[in-house]
């Protein structure tokens, strides 16, 4: 008797009750509260530990892990350039030039008016010294994109730097048949003028002249070095 008392004076919970049943301005769906949990939990776990490699076998067994990751990633999106660009200059790293060029040349087949991929091609090939190489790049470049100045300013570079003042005059008069703007033929005037090339210097001006107008008469006539007068002579 006394049992069922004090079972009778047993409390009941309350239920809460809802004050306001609309629905919250901001819903959160399963699939955000997911990717939220997802995304703590890689906050938390450690960085992994670096590996260490001891020997040529565990060696290969990392360049394919790594050659099959930057393959999937490929895969998914052949159009994300980045991709090519950070797979090629990862085999560069491990001195595998060869595949890094084929990677490249893979890439261009998928986007070849990408300027990036061009200028990291060619730049990969003048850092190891593949002179023969990048110039066959540049040229394809130059071919493939002629209204792309930065293309022609870096192949007449290199062929100053390298010396070959026959070839970067070269690459400069197949620039100048595409009538490019004002700033490239002052480029060239100056590449002559700095080998002390008045004559061809003035050649090139007179080219310009005729082609432009007094426009370019009055560009040039400012550009050129003190000294040089409108009909291209310098000096006294």
């Amino acid at each position: 008797m006394a049992a069922s008392t004090a079972a009778g004076k047993q409390r009941i919970p309350k239920v809460a009750k809802v004050k306001n049943k609309a629905p919250a301005e901001v819903q959160i769906t399963a699939e955000q509260l997911l990717r939220e949990a997802k995304e703590r939990e890689l906050e938390l776990l450690p960085p992994p530990p670096q590996q260490k490699i001891t020997d040529e076998e565990e060696l290969n067994d990392y360049k394919l892990r790594k050659r099959k990751t930057f393959e999937d990633n490929i895969r998914k999106n052949r159009t994300v350039i980045s991709n090519w660009i950070k797979y090629a200059q990862w085999e560069e790293s491990l001195k595998e030039i060869q595949r890094a060029r084929s990677i490249y040349e893979r890439a261009l087949d998928v986007d070849y008016r990408n300027i990036t991929l061009w200028l990291k091609y060619a730049e990969m090939e003048m850092k190891n010294r593949q002179v023969n190489h990048a110039r066959n790049i540049w040229d394809r470049a130059i071919t493939t994109l002629p209204r792309v100045n930065q293309f022609w300013y870096k192949y007449t570079y290199m062929e100053e730097m390298l010396g070959n003042m026959a070839g970067a005059r070269q690459v400069f008069e197949r620039w100048m048949e595409w009538q490019p703007e004002e700033q490239a033929w002052h480029s060239y005037i100056n590449f002559e003028l700095r080998y002390k090339e008045v004559d061809r210097a003035r050649t090139i001006y007179e080219r310009y002249i005729l082609w432009t107008g007094l426009r370019g008469a009055l560009f040039l006539g400012a550009a050129l070095p003190w000294g040089c007068g409108l009909d291209g002579t310098c000096g006294h």
